[in-house]
């Protein structure tokens, strides 16, 4: 049995871990209103600019002089995962879904014999991914500078991403993120930003069948949107995931100050049985020293 000294410096431990949890809590829960503004604000334009993008690529005649954003290599035999996490943990399985989602779709893609490899914005994926597919790192993006997501930060991993692919480094870009929902719930999100992704269904194949003038030409207008299209949404995903991780870090430290509570509660019981054992022990010498007298 722990001793009084020993359980009364673990409840004064204890309680200084949940005035951490709860300031750490207050200060997520301060942060996700504006995160959450942020992504919602941002969503219906990225939204609405890969539909374009979509709608124009279905509409476009593909030849050797179309962009390589959208006719693509001609091959799908490479693969690069982006996945993208936060640079700082105690954000309860926000990191854990994402990276299992790209898990997920790596495993599938090697299964059907692709390349895989992988392009990481934050820290926190990399410690697993690391350990299960050695060697399939490319690149990691150092995000710990940033304090509030600008899309200067996007568009320069959308010129790198854009740079390697124009290299001839993969074939297919899949961007892995969490899509904020609400306080509670995180979705994590697979998006095929490069090349192009031309969703198969009848709204685009009834829309492809319009005419559509370019002006002044159809190859500035792609050589505008293309990249554009990769940086806005790459945009998105850190916006989104700036709300999903204070979301879920805000959970995260409000279960963990319940955590902490509840364990007072039972080591000030043990505390207190602990000590009353102790204070009848001592009664009881005392009686008996007074009776053997």
């Amino acid at each position: 049995m722990a001793s009084l000294k020993a359980l009364k410096n673990r409840i004064s431990s204890v309680k200084s871990t949940q005035k951490i949890t709860k300031a750490m809590k207050m200060v997520a829960a301060a942060k996700l209103r504006r995160a959450q503004q942020a992504a919602e604000a941002g969503r219906p334009y990225a939204e609405r600019l890969n539909a374009v993008m979509a709608s124009l690529a279905s509409k476009v005649t593909v030849g050797p002089s179309s962009p390589k954003l959208l006719a693509g290599t001609g091959s799908d035999q490479r693969h690069l995962l982006v996945v993208a996490t936060s640079e700082r943990g105690l954000a309860g399985a926000f990191n854990t879904n994402i990276v299992r989602a790209a898990r997920k779709a790596a495993d599938e893609l090697i299964a059907a014999g692709k390349d895989v490899r992988f392009y990481l914005i934050g820290k926190k994926g990399r410690a697993v991914l690391q350990r299960l597919y050695p060697g399939r790192i490319v690149h990691q993006v150092d995000q710990s500078h940033i304090k509030n997501v600008a899309f200067h930060d996007a568009h320069e991993v959308a010129k790198d991403l854009i740079a390697r692919y124009e290299a001839g480094e993969f074939d297919v870009a899949h961007l892995f993120f969490a899509k904020f929902q609400s306080a509670l719930v995180q979705i994590p999100t697979e998006l095929q930003i490069i090349p192009v992704s031309i969703p198969a269904n009848d709204t685009q194949a009834a829309g492809s069948l319009a005419a559509v003038e370019y002006e002044p030409d159809e190859e500035t207008i792609l050589a505008e949107l293309l990249p554009r299209n990769v940086a806005v949404q790459l945009f998105r995903a850190m916006l989104e995931n700036a709300a999903s991780e204070q979301g879920s870090r805000m959970n995260a430290m409000d279960n963990a100050t319940r955590n902490a509570g509840d364990m007072i509660n039972r080591l000030s019981i043990q505390y207190n049985r602990t000590r009353q054992a102790a204070i009848t022990t001592e009664l009881v010498e005392i009686i008996s020293g007074a009776e053997a007298l």
